[in-house]
């Protein structure tokens, strides 16, 4: 055994450790075996670098995309097919399609990014108080929770949007205001397994607020089981993002955002394919990327699973 080896093997040992010195040992412990699991499903590693790509992509969209996003060529460049000049060829305004869906990724991770972060937060406040309070403030909030899954996401975010007026910001608080509900619901549940435990019995007992005990003690055990929930959610979330562009309530235009490409797209789908199906394509590829995730993240920082 060389020298390395060894070096490796005691790095290993003391990552899994069952009795850490420290914090920090403990915490990279953890991370060491979430890693070990998520690492352990292939399919996980290919999602994981689909949305790797995307960030690259939407970061160094002015570098990767050799034409303007708006600015077409209606002379010369209308409605031409794939090929060296226009990778996934141009639309009706004679704007280079591959130029457009490069960009398009920066209003995607803008949306995705927004809604988990109005969203998640909400349903995490709204589910940890409502568990740990319990009585009338379990069952009022509670009941808005199920006033708002009781309609369709789609449905209820048309209705905002149609309300609000179109637009890209409006598409997000409308998405947000829709997404929470089922945070809120794992949340809770969540707060009710370990309400009654030992460890928040003693933190009464020491004297903490109820403020101090939610967020400080039971918030953070929730986050685990929210982030698996929101990743899995991001598909769902781009969808309905390009559902409200599609019908023209998102993104408008010149904006290239997937959703309204596939609609200006649609005009043209029997004769020029490409104009619809290269949208399409990545909202295919970028969904199917965080549900991959979103699977592996559920088998690594799931607390039930053993060591593999």
């Amino acid at each position: 055994m060389t020298a390395s080896d060894a070096s490796t093997i005691s790095r290993r040992e003391w990552l899994l450790s069952d009795r850490p010195v420290s914090r920090l040992q403990a915490r990279l412990g953890r991370a060491y075996v979430a890693w070990r699991r998520f690492s352990a499903n292939r399919l996980a590693l290919v999602g994981m670098l689909i949305i790797i790509a995307l960030l690259v992509v939407a970061a160094f969209a002015d570098v990767l995309a050799p034409y303007s996003p708006t600015v077409g060529n209606l002379k010369n460049a209308r409605l031409l097919p794939p090929g060296a000049a226009h990778w996934f060829g141009t639309d009706d305004l004679g704007r280079d399609i591959y130029s457009r869906i490069v960009y398009g990724a920066r209003w995607t991770l803008y949306v995705v990014v927004l809604v988990a972060v109005i969203a998640a937060p909400i349903g995490l406040l709204v589910g940890t108080v409502a568990g740990y309070a319990g009585g009338w403030t379990d069952a009022i909030l509670m009941r808005i929770t199920d006033i708002f899954l009781a309609f369709p996401k789609l449905v209820l975010a048309l209705a905002f949007v149609a309300a609000l007026g179109p637009g890209i910001e409006n598409a997000v608080l409308a998405i947000a205001i829709t997404s929470w509900p089922p945070y809120a619901r794992i949340a809770r549940a969540e707060t009710l397994t370990v309400r009654n435990s030992d460890y928040i019995k003693a933190v009464q007992l020491m004297g903490a607020s109820p403020f101090r005990i939610v967020l400080r003690h039971i918030m953070p055990l929730c986050i685990s089981s929210l982030i698996i929930r929101v990743t899995l959610d991001m598909a769902g979330i781009i969808l309905t993002a390009a559902g409200l562009g599609f019908l023209g309530l998102g993104a408008q235009p010149p904006l290239p955002e997937w959703g309204a490409m596939i609609a200006s797209g649609r005009r043209f789908i029997l004769d020029q394919w490409w104009v619809a199906a290269a949208p399409g394509a990545a909202i295919l590829i970028v969904s199917l990327g965080f549900n991959l995730l979103g699977d592996g993240l559920r088998d690594a920082l799931d607390p039930r699973s053993g060591d593999q």
